[in-house]
This record gives C-alpha cells, structure tokens and sequence, in this order.
C-alpha cells in the first residue's frame, strides 16, 4: 500500500507521495513512487504510482524504453494532449497485467497498479488525472480539485475542508503534507520520506521537487504546530449543556 496525491488550483499543481513498499511485515522497503519528465518549453509530466510495484516498475521502463526509440509508435512527448498520455499510461498498465494474468491468478495475487498522472502541455492546460488498473482514467472536478491512489481515507478529511481551485500553491503543498503526515500517523503501511512536488502553470519548467525524511526541520516543525493546533482547536470547541451546570 502506499499513498499519492494530487492537487490542481489555479495557479499550478502539487503532487505528494510515500515512500514505503511492503509485502508482508518482514518485507518493507522504501521506493520513490514519483517520476518528473520534463521538456523545458514544450511539456512537464509527473507520474506516480501505488498498487503492486512490479507493475509500476514494468510501466516506468516501458516508458523510458520508449522515449529512448526514435521509432516507438508513442511516446511522452508525442501526445498533443494529455490524456492522450493518460491512455498510453493505461495502456501500458494493461498489457503488463495482461502478461502475467494467469501466474497471478494462480497465486491469487493481483496485479494492479493505479496511477495519477499530471502536467501541461505548452499551449494547453494543466491538468491531473487518475489512471485505473483497467487503463481508463478520470480527471478532477471543480468542486474536488485533487486526486489520490493507494491509502486515501485518513488524507481525505483535511483536503476536503482545506482545498479549493483559490487556495494557493503553498497552502496547497502544506496541505498535502499534513495529509499525508496523518495518513503515515494512521497506517503502517505507508511511511517517509515524503515527496512534494510543485508545478507553475504555465512554467513549463521543471516542478520544484524536496523529499522529507521524519529528521526533516520542516517535516518536525509541521508535525509539532499541527499536532499543537488540533488540540488547541478541539480544547475550545463547545460544551454540552450537562457541562455548564
């Protein structure tokens, strides 16, 4: 399991992951699940993953094996749109799963891996979009302008009261930090270092990328006014009526 997320406002994206990958509890490595492509001047694209990581790895080298091929039928930089790269990503997905099907099946393991996808295209918008297993894909909305993969319920609450298509840049990638801060608090199995990324619409340059281990001074300084501020925020809420007599 593992946890990314995305999040498109007006003036730009942020992109957010773990770094942990397990396959039971005597099997747990860390892995970045984010990859930065970029073209300066012509296109930006950040991909991330979670699901099995055999997938993904299969994915990412087709991906590279294809950009290296001055003959490959597609490639990152061939699609005028971006869900045109969407759809090469699903694709690739799909015949690696195709691939191994039966020996998976056999095992009853699966081998599915999810993706989001984002970026811009010069002369088109930035966008974000989540890849499914099935190699479809779905874009974000106006009113939920974010995405997440992999371990989603215990980021969702924070980025549902916090995140708006005006909320800006910076508040965003504090946002996706504390999401993915209470989800690593919450659940085993996703854990540092974290990764952010931050992408200028209309830069079309590369996004501005850190990784942030637990020992990290911003990571502890979020951590501790974070923690400090709940419960300062849940000391003042109000009392019951039994609580006043």
């Amino acid at each position: 399991m593992t946890y990314c997320l995305a999040v498109k406002v007006n003036r730009g994206l942020i992109f957010g992951s773990d770094s942990r990958t397990n396959a039971g509890v005597d099997h747990v490595a860390t892995y970045s699940k984010m990859r930065r492509y970029c073209w300066p001047g012509e296109r930006v694209c950040v991909l991330m993953t979670s699901g099995s990581l055999a997938t993904s790895q299969a994915v990412m080298n087709a991906i590279e094996r294809d950009l290296a091929n001055p003959d490959a039928e597609f490639s990152l930089r061939d699609g005028k749109q971006l869900h045109e790269v969407a759809q090469y990503i699903g694709k690739l997905s799909q015949q690696e799963q195709q691939l191994h099907a039966k020996a998976m099946e056999k095992s009853n393991a699966s081998a599915e891996s999810n993706f989001i996808l984002g970026g811009q295209i010069a002369g088109k918008e930035a966008e974000i979009f989540h890849i499914y297993p099935q190699g479809n894909f779905i874009s974000a909305s106006e009113d939920t302008p974010y995405l997440q993969i992999g371990e989603t319920k215990y980021g969702k609450p924070i980025l549902d009261r916090i995140i708006s298509k005006t909320t800006t840049l910076e508040d965003a990638a504090r946002c996706a930090m504390v999401s993915l801060d209470s989800t690593i608090r919450s659940n085993i199995s996703v854990g540092p270092p974290i990764e952010i990324a931050m992408y200028q619409k209309d830069s079309l340059d590369e996004p501005y990328h850190n990784t942030y281990s637990l020992n990290s001074p911003m990571y502890k300084s979020l951590q501790k006014q974070w923690t400090e501020g709940v419960r300062k925020a849940f000391d003042q809420l109000p009392r019951y009526d039994w609580e006043k007599d």
